[in-house]
């Protein structure tokens, strides 16, 4: 199946229809190929370590991208996905964790956990998925945006908010091509919600 579809042709993201068509017909059997996203490097970022726990919170994401398919966005937006393959997980829960990898990979703070983790938060940070997918019609290209909040545990209040985009031509529809360029994207956005984290926390 995956010799077949690895690549995605431009009719096959136009309209609802095909949509259902690409989803039912592998969501009877399992994905041949699943793909994660690298944490960013952090490199420049690492430094002393506060006294600060920071709660990576569950991404918020529309339905379309709330799942473990691998999203292709034709203009309207059209959600469409490639078949036979999937993320590792569902994306957001993929997202989360590098989130709190890369935080966790700067050594600057005391605890970076996820919700049942146990520790004692000072600060929330709180995602939300608005794109994640190869964008097709034009050049192809891998596509992340994420809106973030900082909050303050203690009394509720956001001390800053951003919206974080990156975009990096993937070259071709093939589904390697594609997560290779979301996962390009995610770095970028990864690193720069990370440093934007440090700088509120």
């Amino acid at each position: 199946m995956r010799n077949s579809t690895t690549g995605v042709s431009r009719r096959s993201v136009l309209g609802v229809l095909g949509l259902g068509v690409l989803v039912s017909g592998c969501a009877s059997t399992a994905p041949s190929a699943y793909y994660s996203l690298q944490a960013a490097d952090v490199g420049s970022l690492r430094g002393r370590s506060s006294r600060v726990q920071v709660l990576v919170a569950a991404p918020r994401a529309l339905k379309a991208l709330d799942s473990s398919y691998i999203a292709v966005v034709e203009k309207g937006p059209v959600y469409t996905y490639f078949p036979g393959s999937a993320w590792a997980d569902t994306l957001p829960n993929v997202v989360q964790l590098k989130l709190q990898e890369t935080l966790q990979n700067t050594g600057r703070l005391r605890g970076v956990g996820v919700p049942g983790d146990g520790l004692l938060i000072d600060y929330q940070l709180q995602t939300e998925i608005r794109a994640f997918e190869l964008r097709v019609g034009g050049a192809s290209r891998g596509v992340v945006e994420i809106s973030a909040r900082v909050v303050n545990d203690r009394n509720g209040r956001t001390v800053a908010t951003e919206v974080f985009r990156a975009e990096t031509p993937a070259g071709s529809t093939s589904v390697d091509k594609a997560v290779e360029a979301m996962n390009a994207s995610a770095d970028r956005v990864f690193s720069a919600i990370t440093a934007w984290t440090l700088k509120h926390v």
